[in-house]
């Protein structure tokens, strides 16, 4: 798929992981660093948006594995395990790396190059729906944001992400003024005759 999609596909798959991870699906941080992970396999492609702002980092793997190698393996995801295990990074961080990478696997499966999963034997996975490229891959990841966003239990709300930011400007006049504080109930008062009505009770109680 193209380095756009892969983007839109990190995103859906943080979007989609966050709440089960006690997690804001729109937090920015997170969607930066899926964004990030989604692009990461094509580390392996010096020509890809990734590969070609990591040289000679690309051309040397590249070179070693060759394009939908070692980073696009079952291999792989083991690393992912074991990134997410060792705590080599906070999870923070490493949460949304690794749903961001996995989204950019399932995503090249659907291509008609698929995966060499058990690399470095040379046979291919695909579930071919569209090829890279093609009119009908927006399409696919048009539905895979959907179907993400409806996984959602509640809608999470883009203007605190935005808030974050300062960045969203009407939210301050959206949001509801505080109410004025209730003022004390005022002392009841005593009608004429009551004290003598309450006296007079008191002693025909004590006679």
């Amino acid at each position: 798929m193209l380095a756009g999609s892969h983007v839109a596909l990190g995103a859906a798959a943080w979007i989609a992981a966050a709440p089960h991870l006690g997690r804001p699906p729109l937090d920015p941080e997170a969607l930066a660093l899926a964004v990030l992970g989604g692009l990461l396999p094509d580390i392996d492609h010096p020509k890809s948006w990734v590969g070609r702002r990591l040289r000679p980092v690309s051309d040397i793997v590249a070179r070693i594995f060759g394009h939908r190698g070692i980073t696009h393996s079952l291999l792989a995801l083991l690393g992912c395990g074991w990134l997410l295990r060792q705590g080599v990074l906070p999870p923070r961080w490493a949460e949304p790396l690794v749903a961001g990478y996995l989204s950019h696997l399932l995503g090249d499966l659907l291509t008609p190059q698929g995966l060499r999963l058990l690399w470095p034997m040379r046979g291919t996975w695909a579930l071919p729906f569209c090829r890279t490229g093609s009119p009908f891959e927006p399409l696919v990841v048009a539905v895979v944001l959907v179907a993400a966003w409806t996984t959602l239990a509640e809608p999470p709300d883009p203007r605190a992400a935005l808030r974050r930011f300062g960045l969203c400007l009407g939210c301050a006049a959206e949001a509801p003024l505080p109410l004025p504080p209730r003022p004390p109930p005022p002392p009841k008062r005593r009608l004429a005759g009551q004290d003598g009505q309450g006296a007079i009770a008191r002693a025909a109680a004590d006679g």
